[in-house]
């Protein structure tokens, strides 16, 4: 296999992720400093898009990393031969039950996904209780989100949604049905987090559906945010990083992933990030050593092996139709 291109001298690690740019800049910062003979070539794109690149490029591969998606996205890859295992020493650090299939990807946090609104619009009390609320005529265009497809956030909750319906019945419709009342209720669907968080804060809707790590990170900032958890519980999204099969500069990849994955990283993402690692870290935040909250039970088999069909419905049937 043959090594990144050459800059300067420094051998190229390319990176697709959906994360964040202020995780992303540190991190990538901190590795070059600690790694000055790699330069890291970042690309960033929403989860789906990273996915669908990976998977588009797999007769002559360009990333050397994945870094962030869903289990789904992760195992779907995995299947198609698209991935490949880290070495046995980053393996090891990250507890079995956060491995992919065949040790494919590593899940590098949790993600709790949760309800968001903005408190100078509209106060606790007049929140929706639990995810059923939200199709309540009460919040007619008082909801905007994500949107879906692009978004590994949005394709797991909204998955992770139908998929309780579909526990009861062995099927989705009761799901797509609350989708659409969902999709009644809302007044847009932003076209990426940036544009989301920007429109909570500008008012144009009270509330949205996102991931606990984004809107503690933006409320940490000034941003008048806060968080609904619902009372049936809630998701808990997996995201990982990956190691692509015949990238470039395995070596890089090798040594980026053992930087991310390392307990130094992760203590200033969880400190400065409000991530929740999945490896041990002995310095836990204030924030995270009190965090409680339920998980909603979700078949990640099933919701893997049905993700495409339900966001595909969801595009077809439901969205931009209330």
């Amino acid at each position: 296999m043959s090594s990144g291109s050459d800059k300067g001298g420094k051998s190229v690690v390319t990176v697709y992720s959906p994360r964040p740019s202020n995780i992303t800049s540190y991190v990538v910062a901190e590795f070059e400093k600690a790694h000055p003979e790699y330069q890291v070539q970042l690309l960033t794109l929403g989860g789906q898009e990273v996915a669908d690149r990976v998977n588009a490029e797999k007769s002559h591969p360009q990333a050397d990393v994945w870094w962030g998606g869903t289990p789904q996205q992760f195992e779907q890859a995995a299947a198609k031969d698209l991935l490949t295992p880290f070495s046995s020493d980053i393996l090891g650090r990250v507890p079995n039950q956060y491995h992919g299939s065949k040790d494919t990807w590593l899940a590098e946090q949790r993600q709790l996904q949760l309800i968001a609104y903005n408190h100078d619009m509209i106060k606790e009390g007049d929140l929706p209780n639990d995810w059923a609320d939200l199709a309540s005529p009460k919040y007619k265009n008082k909801i905007i989100i994500r949107d879906v497809a692009p978004s590994g956030t949005m394709r797991s909750v909204f998955t992770a949604l139908i998929s309780q319906q579909y526990q009861k019945t062995g099927k989705p419709d009761e799901g797509y049905a609350f989708l659409r009342t969902l999709d009644a209720n809302t007044k847009d669907y932003a076209a990426n987090p940036q544009d989301l968080y920007l429109r909570l804060q500008r008012q144009e809707a009270a509330q949205t559906i996102w991931n606990q790590q984004d809107i503690l990170a933006q409320a940490a900032k000034g941003a008048p945010f806060s968080l609904k958890v619902p009372a049936s519980g809630v998701p808990i999204n997996l995201d990982g990083i990956a190691k692509v099969n015949h990238g470039p500069n395995s070596p890089g990849a090798e040594a980026f992933a053992n930087f991310v994955l390392s307990e130094k990283t992760q203590t200033w993402l969880a400190q400065n990030a409000f991530q929740i690692p999945t490896i041990k870290i002995s310095q836990e935040p204030d924030w995270l050593a009190g965090l409680k909250f339920t998980e909603l039970n979700v078949d990640r088999k099933v919701v893997a092996a049905n993700e495409a069909t339900w966001i595909n419905y969801w595009l077809e049937n439901v969205k931009n139709r209330g």
